[in-house]
């Protein structure tokens, strides 16, 4: 809950309660009795509450692998900071694989943290970045910037 504060700061709390046979995602806001819904939340909200859950879990209880696509879509700047500091801690003990075209989501990562995705012919050709051709360039840019210039590969296809 801390940590959907740091981007949603009204949050209050969930609510879990059964209802029907079924758990309903409800929660609370600070200084507020109502109880809000999943259908009340912006999809940005929404997504934040799943990532932040499938990555706070205990470390025994995350799969061994993870996989999410663009999960820059719909959060707020802040939020993808949030999102990013939780795939780095997880990533140390599980593998995380992240597909993103978010340059803000890019900056929070390290060169050799970086594969590269390019399509030849009808064959997609993985490449890890290296860090040492990108020292110079890193002393003046961001890993966005270089990929924004299509410095580092994966860019639009004619």
């Amino acid at each position: 809950m801390e940590t959907i504060r740091q981007v949603v700061p009204f949050f209050a709390d969930f609510v879990l309660e059964p209802e029907n046979g079924t758990l309903q995602l409800r929660w609370n806001e600070i200084g507020s009795e109502n109880l809000f819904g999943a259908h009340q939340a912006s999809d940005g909200t929404l997504r934040l509450i799943a990532l932040v859950t499938l990555l706070s879990q205990p470390n025994q209880e995350i799969p061994d692998l993870i996989l999410i696509d663009e999960p820059e879509l719909g959060l707020h700047p802040q939020a993808l900071n949030v999102i990013a500091g939780l795939l780095k801690a997880v990533s140390v003990h599980k593998q995380i694989i992240v597909a993103t075209q978010s340059p803000s989501l890019l900056n929070s990562f390290e060169p050799d943290d970086v594969i590269v995705v390019e399509r030849q012919g009808r064959e997609s050709i993985f490449r890890r970045l290296d860090p040492a051709p990108l020292s110079d360039w890193l002393n003046d840019y961001s890993l966005a910037d270089l990929w924004e210039k299509n410095v580092l590969g994966g860019g639009v296809y004619r």
